[in-house]
């Protein structure tokens, strides 16, 4: 039972890194899961205040995925159509073989928002969508720094017990 907790645990903590620049999967809680799983093999010491440290960051780095890149499209003058139109064009990027399409199509997804809100101000549109694409990489930063930890802490703990769990 240990050697498939640890798998899978392994597992998340990839999907965690994976999920920072993939919408759909909150990648520092993934990665959480992973720890926890790890955790709770009888090879590794329980230490719930470490668990409780890296649930709490992983919960505020959830929260502020949501909020970073709607401050970031607000401060330079953009609306909710360039933070719409950024997750749509980071989905459509990330679904087409062009080499950065996440970050064209985030670029681009919040450029045609701003568009379709106010279609006469591009210099207005511009300039939102270059908030909300600095917003985007802000977010995703914070997010890949978390769950590399976060895999880089299992790592350590599996090593440290691995005679154990094998």
């Amino acid at each position: 039972m240990d050697i498939f907790l640890t798998l899978l645990g392994f597992v998340l903590v990839l999907l965690g890194i994976i999920g920072a620049f993939l919408p759909v999967l909150p990648g520092p809680l993934t990665g959480w899961f992973g720890l926890l799983l790890l955790h709770l093999t009888k090879a590794v010491p329980q230490d719930w205040t470490f668990l409780g440290v890296t649930l709490g960051l992983a919960i505020l780095i959830w929260i502020l995925d949501y909020v970073i890149p709607a401050m970031g499209t607000k401060k330079f003058g953009g609306t909710k159509y360039g933070v719409y139109g950024t997750t749509i064009g980071l989905i459509v990027g990330l679904l087409s073989p062009i080499p950065f399409g996440i970050l064209i199509g985030a670029f681009f997804g919040a450029l045609i928002g701003e568009l379709i809100y106010d279609s006469k101000d591009t210099n207005r549109a511009l300039k939102a969508s270059f908030g909300a694409f600095l917003g985007f990489l802000a977010s995703i930063t914070i997010k890949f720094s978390i769950a590399t930890v976060y895999f880089v802490l299992f790592m350590i703990k599996f090593w440290e017990y691995k005679a154990a769990i094998f």
